[in-house]
């Protein structure tokens, strides 16, 4: 295997490595820091891959920057590489050889290793796969009740047989998997149509390639390569919304696919309806095929990505606890939920530390103080009265009966689980009990919720309520 394989191979093309690397820069940048990023981290150039080792090797301009990149890095990239690439199973930093940019790396087997990239370039419109990330496929997509609908229009979409609707529509806000099912759906369509010409094109470059071309003198070269593909993927198409040439340009580009029986996806934040600004005509083209909705991931789905995530990355369990604890605090979207999970482990395999809840809490306290939404002990004891219709006065009163001291519990519980407080300051609110009885009613909970389904039932539906 080496890093400039055949695009069908295990491997994967050079630009797919570099596609990588991108991603993996861009990651390492929000988490060290502009400053440390462009200093040491933007100069490493991929080297060779030796399938057999699982060893990639990365190079920097001098011995002394690879010294230092080492002593503090190399366990991060080599994280970073794995979660990217699992064939990935460690790196090997150094400085380049003198003549690295005149002769190439040579692999275990003779064979030519990937040129030294920077970043990914920007594609143009030519060839038979356009931007397409191969990773992004419909078996890494994880599906719940809040985009199954839009998970199966875009298999239906990119199955050999001709789909029922065109074109279609994925409505989702940022970070939801919109643009994962797009290049899922291009992914699959090449699986089963070899030959195929599919693009994958953000609308914002559509655009700038556009008007490029205008200021070129070569507009319609750009419009025959545009509508000479068999699949169009575009993302974010609000983007384009009142620019009124680029708009035009984009109505007679949907005209000439459809009319050929051709296929055409995109995607924006918002329906049709929605997008100021734009043409009537673009409108009607928009939504007369499907539109298909993604909601936010509910907290099922959340737990079902983490643990889906922490089963990819093949670093050993992950507490549950932990896992619910990051699914119910990462609600705002999934891009966020997975890249605090990839930070923790990051920090793991770095320390050598043992995942805790406590470990969570402290690594990403800025992330999750973004994210949880202040909920008051106030209002879990009122949504708690009213779920269990008793008095509010009952959760600071004396009584012991079960059919106060169980909702009492459960509202303990849920303080505990969705505030910052204390267990004291828990007490407090609660007719002033000690420290230990809001301890005992957190546990009692927690191992009733394990062994009483109706228990449990009843604790989600207050969970969901309150964090709705």
């Amino acid at each position: 295997m080496n890093l400039a394989g055949d695009s069908n191979g295990a491997a994967g093309s050079a630009a797919d490595w570099a596609a990588d690397w991108s991603e993996i820069s861009e990651g390492l940048k929000k988490d060290l820091g502009a400053q440390i990023h462009t200093q040491w981290i933007r100069p490493i150039r991929t080297g060779g891959f030796d399938a057999g080792s699982g060893m990639l090797k990365l190079h920097l301009p001098s011995e002394f920057s690879a010294n230092w990149v080492r002593d503090r890095f190399a366990d991060r990239l080599a994280l970073a590489w794995k979660i990217v690439r699992p064939e990935v199973r460690n790196v090997t930093i150094a400085a380049a050889p003198r003549d690295a940019d005149l002769v190439r790396p040579r692999n275990t087997d003779g064979t030519a290793t990937l040129p030294p990239v920077m970043s990914r370039p920007a594609p143009a419109l030519t060839g038979n796969r356009i931007a397409l990330d191969a990773s992004q496929v419909f078996a890494g997509f994880i599906t719940g009740q809040t985009n199954v609908l839009a998970c199966n229009a875009a298999q239906r979409m990119a199955a050999p047989e001709k789909p029922l609707f065109s074109p279609l529509y994925l409505k989702a806000a940022t970070g939801q998997g919109k643009t994962h099912l797009l290049h899922a759906i291009g992914n699959a369509y090449a699986a089963v149509n070899p030959g195929a010409r599919i693009c994958y094109c953000p609308a914002e470059k559509f655009m700038n390639d556009f008007v490029s071309a205008i200021q070129r003198g070569d507009s319609m070269a750009f419009k025959a390569q545009l509508r000479g593909f068999d699949m169009l993927l575009v993302d974010d198409i609000q983007f384009i919304i009142g620019k009124n040439s680029t708009q035009e340009e984009f109505l007679h580009t949907i005209d000439a696919i459809l009319g050929a029986g051709k296929r055409l996806v995109v995607t924006s934040d918002r329906a049709p309806q929605a997008l100021d600004g734009v043409d009537q005509r673009l409108l009607s083209r928009l939504a007369m095929g499907l539109v298909a909705d993604i909601q936010p991931a509910d907290i099922e789905l959340r737990r079902a990505i983490l643990r889906a995530r922490v089963e990819q990355m093949n670093m050993g369990e992950m507490p549950e606890e932990v896992i619910e604890f990051l699914a119910r605090t990462i609600s705002r979207n999934v891009r966020e939920l997975v890249g605090a999970l990839n930070k923790l482990m990051a920090f793991v395999q770095i320390t050598g530390q043992k995942v805790t809840l406590a470990l969570a809490e402290e690594q990403l306290s800025d992330l999750l103080s973004a994210n949880r939404r202040r909920i008051t002990i106030d209002e879990i004891q009122r949504a708690v009265c009213q779920f269990y219709k008793v008095d509010r006065s009952e959760m600071s009163s004396k009584r012991r009966a079960r059919a106060v001291v169980r909702p009492r519990q459960v509202a303990m519980y849920l303080a505990k689980v969705l505030t910052p407080r204390s267990y004291p300051e828990i007490g407090r609110k609660f007719g002033g009990r000690d420290h230990s009885t809001v301890i005992h009613a957190v546990r009692l909970i927690e191992d009733l919720r394990t062994r009483d389904a109706d228990m449990d039932g009843d604790v989600r539906a207050l969970l969901q309520q309150l964090e709705s």
